[in-house]
């Protein structure tokens, strides 16, 4: 699609004229609901500072079909809704108006999203003045023959829209595609793990361990900052989490008197969560030291491996999370995995399965890398026609409106 080209053809030679939003349509700003007014469902939504409902209520004060803007909190956000809604008092909307199709001037301001974004003031909580939008120039064609100008403005929305339609089209099959292999993943990985009592020897991770314990971070308070900022790695229940089966980055260090009060472990520990985030599994990529909010375990390679180990306690992970539950924070204690009895066949039985599920998680992991660059390679997409079909001629280059 060329922007010349198409647009060109659009216009028809009409006029174009960049006028003020405000001067063609004003918003106007939602009503304050107080909690005990909130719904957990009814009829209309309820938005306050997020583009996530607050909650629900039995009646609206914004029409279908309206644009709005966030100015408090998630500041400088904008929004579509295609039913009715309650807009509280940090939300401004755009009722209809003659001149302006609503979801075109939805899409101009997404095209500004960062000019809009720019002027939120960054307090305590963040605030825009919706006097920043007002101000925005939009490109109004045809303004002298309303029909005409709405027109080319719904058929701008139309392809837009489109875009919307098949970007989200694609994300929804990309998600189930993903869901689906990860549920055949799980179901192969629990067969390879599944042994009949008698055919294995059942033991304890102490028993097929080199070393096996909690972490160690002794000195208080562990905020200190003479802890950190040397070049000794230091993992965190948020390290292993966001790991794909092996750790290969840290955003923590320790100093010499962080590492003196702590413990090294050696490239290869398995290391698990045993608070927080409870039973994520993930093995060491380089040396480091972890809190004792971690578990490292540590193979004998006489009796098992690391990468065995940790698909066994990833099969396990719901029974696990379940023994963590009904405290403030979920947690679990080392004595929990002490007591764990495990099935352990020959060393080549479990080399065999690990290298099935690697290439399974292989699988699996390059298809949760790869749908986000996809969806951001539609979303990119979008974004460019979007532009396109809102890159008008400045004023100078206006024809005239038949």
């Amino acid at each position: 699609m060329s922007s010349g080209n198409f647009l060109d053809k659009l216009l028809d030679g009409v006029a174009v004229e960049w006028i003020e939003v405000g001067e063609l349509i004003s918003p106007q700003r939602g009503r304050r609901l107080v909690k005990s007014q909130l719904e957990e469902v009814g009829s209309y939504a309820v938005y306050q500072n997020s583009m996530k409902p607050l909650g629900y209520y039995h009646k609206s004060n914004a029409q279908a079909g309206a644009t709005f803007v966030i100015v408090a909190g998630a500041a400088g956000e904008i929004g579509f809704s295609d039913v009715a809604f309650w807009a509280a008092d940090d939300v401004y909307f755009f009722p209809e108006a003659n001149a302006v199709n609503n979801k075109y001037l939805y899409h101009f301001l997404l095209t500004k999203q960062h000019e809009i974004s720019s002027q939120v003031r960054r307090t305590s909580v963040p605030r825009l003045s919706i006097a920043a939008v007002e101000k925005l120039k939009i490109p109004i064609p045809c303004p002298e023959n309303p029909k005409k100008s709405l027109e080319i403005q719904a058929e701008i929305v139309r392809i837009l829209d489109t875009f919307t339609e098949l970007t989200t089209e694609l994300t929804t099959e990309l998600t189930t595609e993903l869901n689906l292999r990860k549920k055949q993943y799980n179901h192969y990985r629990d067969q390879l793990l599944s042994f009949e009592n008698g055919e294995v020897e059942w033991k304890t991770l102490g028993e097929v361990a080199l070393d096996f314990g909690r972490g160690k971070s002794k000195h208080r308070p562990r905020n200190d900052e003479k802890l950190y900022g040397g070049d000794i790695p230091f993992i965190q229940t948020g390290d292993i989490r966001n790991a794909a089966h092996v750790i290969t980055q840290y955003s923590q260090t320790y100093s010499e008197l962080g590492l003196i009060q702590s413990k090294l472990w050696p490239k290869g520990t398995l290391c698990v969560t045993i608070a927080a985030n409870i039973a994520e599994t993930s093995i060491l990529g380089f040396d480091a030291c972890f809190p004792d909010s971690v578990i490292g375990f540590i193979a004998n390679p006489e009796k098992t491996s690391s990468g065995y180990v940790e698909y066994l306690l990833s099969s396990l992970k719901t029974k696990l999370e379940e023994k963590g539950q009904g405290s403030a924070q979920s947690n679990i204690n080392l004595g929990t995995f002490e007591n764990l009895k495990l099935p352990f066949p020959s060393l080549a039985e479990q080399a065999r399965i690990v290298a099935i599920l690697d290439k399974f998680d292989a699988l699996t992991t390059s298809l949760t890398e790869g749908l986000p660059c996809e969806i951001e390679l539609r979303q990119k997409q979008y974004d460019y026609y979007r532009d396109l079909l809102l890159r008008f001629p400045k004023p100078t280059q206006a024809g005239e409106c038949p």
